[in-house]
């Protein structure tokens, strides 16, 4: 069974398979899980909103740039189905979030600087004074 949604058609299709798990003989026959498939491309994303939905669902993307996600979790099919969607949904909120603002690179101050460098000094002396008791004359 195949359904399809999404803002053109053909984005958005899911199609229910075998599942693996809990659920004895029914798992033999009936089909509770469910594949999404997720085509960028119709799917009305900007480029760069499409490149940041690939980054954050690394080897969910096909080569054609089609998004795969498999619910197989629960053992119902309308479960499984709420799963995918949801999951799709997380993932296209974070993928149009604004991107975050680039980190603006900051100096020390000078006195912080000098804190670290009498710091290392001190460690320092204090571990020079940790050498053998005695002159050493033997």
């Amino acid at each position: 069974m195949i359904e399809t949604l999404g803002p053109e058609p053909g984005a958005l299709e899911m199609t229910f398979i075998h599942s693996s798990g809990p659920g004895g003989q029914n798992v033999n026959k009936v089909a509770t899980a469910v594949q999404l498939r997720y085509d960028l491309s119709r799917s009305g994303l900007t480029e760069s909103q499409a490149a940041r939905l690939t980054a954050l669902a690394p080897g969910q993307v096909t080569r054609e740039g089609v998004l795969i996600i498999t619910a197989r979790n629960h053992r119902s099919q309308t479960l499984n189905k709420a799963e995918a969607l949801a999951r799709l949904e997380d993932l296209l909120a974070r993928a149009q979030a604004p991107p975050p603002r680039p980190r603006k690179a900051t100096r020390p101050t000078r006195r912080a600087v000098e804190r670290r460098l009498t710091d290392k000094k001190r460690r320092a002396q204090s571990k020079a004074r940790r050498g053998p008791v005695g002159g050493g004359d033997e």
